[in-house]
């Protein structure tokens, strides 16, 4: 699913794509539930043909550039979501160091479901090198734009040191 008007029209495309957490919550400060993203990731790209070329994950969202090369793009997605949404709740609700644990319980609880992410995932198709390349670089700068790092390669949850050859990233890259 996706919302205002963007959506995965060609299911074989490549699309830059953010998944957010509901309300902007900070959710990955905690390793505990980066590792639940990117194990998900993970299993996608293995058991269902993601493709991923570049990423970050930030505090409160996470930027992808994606494609599948085996299912349907958008399926991936909403199963991603799904899953990571699900795992997340369940690590928050029984992890006895989570200070913030009530007051997350509270803003991820729907009608006795869960709403982890924001609806949607602002797919944008990338067709072009030039697209690509900036849709690249604003992935890797959102750490730079945010204060966190001054360079954007000292990040490490995101796939800029595979670009730069400074180091092994976290997850498998695609070559676009």
């Amino acid at each position: 699913m996706s919302t205002g008007g963007y959506k995965v029209d060609d299911q074989a495309g490549i699309y830059f794509i953010t998944c957010t957490v509901h309300q902007w919550a900070d959710v990955f400060t905690r390793k505990l539930y980066v590792d639940i993203l990117l194990d998900s990731i993970r299993f996608c790209q293995q058991n269902k043909g993601l493709e991923v070329y570049a990423w970050v994950v930030m505090s409160n969202h996470t930027h992808l550039i994606v494609s599948s090369k085996t299912a349907n793009l958008s399926d991936t997605i909403r199963d991603f979501k799904k899953f990571t949404a699900k795992k997340i709740v369940e690590s928050i609700t029984t992890n006895p160091k989570e200070s913030r644990k009530n007051w997350l319980l509270w803003l991820f609880n729907k009608d006795e479901g869960i709403w982890f992410w924001e609806p949607g995932y602002h797919p944008e198709e990338i067709r072009k090198s030039d697209f690509f390349n900036s849709k690249v670089d604003y992935i890797h700068f959102n750490p730079v734009r945010a204060g966190i790092v001054e360079k954007e390669e000292e990040y490490l949850l995101s796939s800029c040191g595979d670009f730069y050859g400074t180091r092994k990233g976290l997850l498998e890259l695609s070559v676009f």
